[in-house]
């Protein structure tokens, strides 16, 4: 290799590198305490019947996180400033409403993950859930969350535990591949709620907030494009590829066995051929990161992003007298995810997966105003997007809200 070439490759990869991030973050951080419990759940009340719907999320995952990213390198702003400038302050009121109930919900399921987490560790939910919403808040107020963001996503990478866990319980190969290729549709309420809230978690609102304001703090420009789609991709296979490990393993593991998931210490089953006796624990360290990371980024996505819709003073360094709007929303987030986990006699596994949902239920509305705006040239200019992602975004549009009506009905009916 000549000088010239090896230090044009040198070139990218450092401008790769220097670029690598908002996706990867994003979509590894959807792996949180909602998503692993959703999917854990899918394996064991219904096998690989889930499966197929893996390979398509995580495409759909990627174009959605990859019309976010180009908004933001092309723009300079974040998509709640961009929904306010293309469609008014009512249509902007009525998405950030959206977020913020989508948020709370979300939220919910992070301190029920901190919950589930501890009680494996037979520490009660009503000492925990306190005290961990109260290192968030201080986490966030003295902006020291950045800090502990890598150690948090490393730590809740343990779940890559699954993929030598799906290996060592040996599953039958040739059926994963048929339901990995072919998909199973399975009329119940319990398998549609659970299809919503797959997709819930894979795409979920609060994450297309998230990567466009995470591109835009790291002032990347349409020339960043080619390189933010490699994050992306990457982010999204990797985040795709431990959610079909958790449906392979406990779909293996747990669902001939006819156990049911109704707590942490069950799903924390489906690793014991990896981990032993060490099972729970390694499953609670994964799942209270996970949760912890997450606990911390969704208040903090809700109160940007609002304040940002209408103009209001935003930042972890400004006073509750500079940014009152600001200060109050993230404090809110955590004070309602924290007190509702303290209900007694909380599912909070079933917490976990039905947040997942309510965000499935609201993703179509979001994903609108994106397809709306990613289309707009004199916003995107010569990066409008395709009828390549059109035509997939706005299927995933009609099939979520097909399955929310279908679920509708077949409630109000009493079927399944």
């Amino acid at each position: 290799m000549t000088p010239d070439r090896e230090t044009k490759r040198r070139n990218r990869l450092m401008t790769l590198l220097a670029i690598i991030g908002p996706g990867m973050l994003t979509a590894m951080a959807g792996n949180d305490a909602g998503g692993i419990s959703t999917f854990s759940v899918a394996g064991s009340s219904f096998g690989y019947a889930t499966l197929w719907l893996i390979p398509i999320m995580t495409l759909l995952l990627a174009l959605v996180q990859e019309t976010v990213s180009r908004m933001g390198a092309v723009t300079g702003k974040g998509f709640a400033a961009l929904i306010r400038e293309r469609f008014g302050l009512r249509p902007s009121l009525f998405a950030m409403m959206l977020l913020l109930f989508s948020n709370m919900a979300t939220s919910v399921s992070e301190f029920a993950g901190i919950a589930a987490a501890t009680s494996i560790m037979g520490v009660s939910r009503f000492v925990t859930v306190p005290v961990a919403a109260l290192v968030v808040w201080l986490l966030v107020v003295r902006g020291s969350y950045r800090n502990v963001e890598k150690v948090l996503l490393a730590l809740s990478a343990v779940f890559i535990a699954y993929i030598a866990a799906m290996f060592l319980a040996k599953p039958d190969w040739g059926e994963v591949a048929r339901a990995t290729v072919i998909p199973t549709f399975i009329p119940t309420r319990a398998f549609i709620v659970l299809v919503i809230a797959s997709i819930g978690t894979t795409i979920a609102p609060w994450m297309q907030f998230f990567q466009q304001a995470n591109v835009v703090d790291k002032g990347l420009t349409e020339k960043d494009i080619p390189m933010q789609r490699i994050d992306v991709i990457a982010g999204t296979v990797a985040a795709g590829v431990i959610a079909w490990a958790i449906v392979v393993t406990t779909g293996t593991v747990l669902h001939p066995a006819g156990v049911t998931i109704e707590n942490a210490a069950g799903a924390a089953l489906a690793l014991e051929p990896v981990a032993g006796q060490y099972a729970t624990a390694l499953f609670a360290l994964g799942l209270g990161s996970a949760s912890l990371l997450a606990a911390c980024v969704l208040p903090l996505t809700a109160a940007y992003a609002i304040c940002e819709a209408f103009g209001w003073e935003r930042g972890i360094d400004r006073s509750w007298s500079e940014a009152p709007a600001f200060n109050a929303i993230y404090t809110f987030v955590i004070v309602f995810g924290a007190a509702f986990i303290l209900i007694p006699g909380l599912n909070l596994i079933a917490i976990m997966v039905f947040s997942q949902a309510i965000g499935g239920v609201l993703l179509p509305v979001l994903l609108v105003y994106m397809i709306k705006i990613a289309n707009d040239r004199r916003i995107m200019g010569r990066h409008a997007s395709g009828p390549v992602y059109n035509a997939f975004s706005w299927a995933t549009v009609l099939v979520v809200a097909a399955l929310t009506i279908a679920l509708v009905v077949m409630t109000l009916l009493g079927w399944g």
